[in-house]
């Protein structure tokens, strides 16, 4: 298995949990699709180049842990976890 499969999974993961779980939208089937995607293709570089396929890969999972999806309404995964956190325990 390549060194990019796990983080670019866990992408596409992270971002159907934030939308979906966390932010009570539909599931986009664009994500998953995506996801497969970009694995092949992140395995393909990995062939040329392994450790700038894995160094990408991981920023990439840092970029989408801060970064909003999409900028105009949803919240990014890391700020939802948060808000997940402040609400448990608190009565609704």
């Amino acid at each position: 298995m390549s060194k990019t499969l796990g983080p670019v999974i866990a992408m596409g993961a992270i971002t159907v949990v934030n939308q979906s779980v966390l932010n009570g939208e539909p599931l986009d089937w664009r994500i998953p699709l995506a996801t497969g995607l970009a694995g092949v293709g992140f395995s393909l570089v990995e062939r040329v180049s392994p450790l700038g396929a894995e160094i990408l890969a991981w920023t990439a999972l840092m970029s989408v842990l801060l970064t909003r999806m999409p900028p105009k309404y949803l919240p990014s995964p890391t700020e939802s976890i948060i808000k997940w956190f402040d609400n448990v325990g608190k009565e609704s």
